[in-house]
């Protein structure tokens, strides 16, 4: 793709060389102010209704809008450290070239330049090119700020179906102009503050896109659930195998800061893996809204090619937790039986159901004394129990009752998640249990505490506590 002609405007400077006026002078944005503006824009392009259908459009942009006005911050104090904005832009430039090159970290964050920002977005001309110039800025800053490589130049703002343009310029201009009305600057929107709004943003989506949202989105009350249940430590490392957006490894990072407000510099460390491209990118942009640079994530199918550990053996970490897909059929008994990272020596799942051969994976990604909390379908701790012939699922259950792995198994509402209306399951796994809890498993019905809301039932605070508080007992 061609460059653009370079101007004087290449790191947020206009015309004269002077750093840029912000778009919008804001007030601290809080929580309601965020969560309003941010779904005034999703709906800016065609409705409430049909907004969930475009989250891949949306979601990029605010990110890019966090990232271009934090730029401007970033490049601003510089300027005023060193005392001139040509010596500040050269040192900026000079460092770029160098962290590119060496793959050091650069004294600004991510870079953007002034030519592909975000007033260099909404400034754009009525040409006819605003999904062409999106699409080019987009991937210009991803080329310059390698971790932001296939998480910020996935989406094509001028793709077409049946010849007719996705999103067409008018309301993609309509979207870039709603989300110009308020800065999302460093003084503007704090990290915690900002991701609380992603996260609200990604709800929204998936009330509106009914089964397919269970692939990136879990109920955020059964994250606060499975958070409280391990409770992480300073120091921790925390392991998510199908991550989706990365809600489950947040929640828990959240809860330890809220417990440990003075430790921030020990807080767990994430990581995670994801096999959707597109769900791969919304978790990477949901850990950089919430200024969680220092985890971990990869691509890819978790069963077949493990991210994270030595060529040929896992990683492990101190919790493991996971909302896999229910009973997926994408595995058969010979992937299982020749496994390089044996994982799966307690049996065999069924081709109907790679429940328990998640289980397995996550057991075996675990560290000496660490646990795992798994939401799974209730057949995954039933199936084969009424019957004497053989059944795979009951095998593999016993085989993790015999080795005392199993800590517990709560029971959850029915219609929680947006991909079915059946109750799941949280089950509970520690690899070599305190002397206190040898040979016991705890059963926990917390099928009750619910409330109903639309389109959804929603696990209830109290039913949280009560269930945490009998497990931490």
């Amino acid at each position: 793709m061609a460059r653009r002609k370079r101007n004087n405007n290449t790191i947020g400077l206009n015309s004269t060389g002077q750093v840029a006026p912000a778009l919008a002078e804001d007030a601290h944005l809080d929580i309601s102010m965020l969560e309003t503006w941010l779904w005034d824009a999703a709906c800016a392009i065609r409705g409430a209704t049909d907004a969930p259908k475009f989250k891949d459009f949306i979601l990029p942009l605010v990110f890019f809008k966090r990232l271009s006005d934090v730029f401007e911050d970033e490049f601003a104090a510089h300027v005023r450290e060193y005392g001139d904005e040509e010596l500040a832009r050269t040192i900026v430039e000079e460092d770029l070239a160098h962290s590119l090159k060496t793959g050091s970290t650069p004294i600004i964050r991510f870079y953007v330049p002034g030519d592909y920002n975000w007033r260099a977005i909404r400034n754009h001309g009525a040409d006819g090119r605003l999904g062409e110039f999106v699409t080019e800025s987009l991937r210009e800053v991803a080329r310059l700020n390698p971790d932001l490589q296939g998480v910020l130049d996935i989406k094509d703002y001028n793709e077409r179906q049946s010849g007719q343009r996705t999103l067409d310029d008018d309301r993609l201009g309509a979207l870039i102009e709603v989300l110009s009305r308020h800065r999302l600057g460093l003084e503007n929107a704090e990290p915690d503050i900002l991701g609380r709004a992603y996260e609200y943003l990604l709800r929204k989506f998936a009330e509106g896109q009914g089964q397919s949202a269970g692939e990136f989105y879990t109920p955020k009350e059964v994250g606060d659930l499975i958070a409280e249940l391990i409770d992480p430590v300073p120091y921790s490392t925390i392991y998510d195998p199908a991550c989706g957006s990365g809600g489950l490894l947040i929640k828990a990072r959240l809860l330890y800061e809220r417990r440990h407000p003075d430790e921030r510099s020990r807080a767990p460390r994430l990581w995670g893996q994801e096999l959707n491209p597109v769900t791969f990118a919304m978790a990477k942009m949901n850990m950089f809204l919430h200024d969680y640079t220092d985890s971990s994530f990869a691509i890819g199918d978790t069963f077949r090619k493990p991210g994270f550990g030595p060529e040929g053996s896992l990683m492990q970490f101190d919790y493991v937790v996971a909302n896999p897909m229910w009973n997926q059929d994408n595995y058969d008994d010979a992937f299982y039986e020749n496994d390089s990272f044996n994982r799966f020596c307690s049996g065999t799942p069924p081709r109907s159901s790679a429940d328990w051969g998640w289980v397995q994976h996550m057991f075996a990604s675990l560290k000496e004394g660490g646990r795992t909390a798994v939401v799974l379908d209730t057949g995954a701790v039933s199936r084969g129990s009424g019957s004497k012939s053989s059944n795979k699922e009951k095998t593999i259950r016993q085989a993790f009752v015999e080795a005392d792995a199993i800590e517990g198994v709560v029971l959850l509402p029915e219609n929680l998640f947006y991909n079915t209306t059946a109750p799941g399951i949280i089950l509970l796994l520690r690899k070599g249990k305190p002397e206190e809890r040898a040979g016991q498993i705890l059963l926990v019905n917390a099928s009750n505490y619910f409330v109903k809301e639309k389109p959804k039932n929603a696990l209830t605070p109290e039913g949280i506590a009560a269930v945490a508080e009998v497990y931490q007992k």
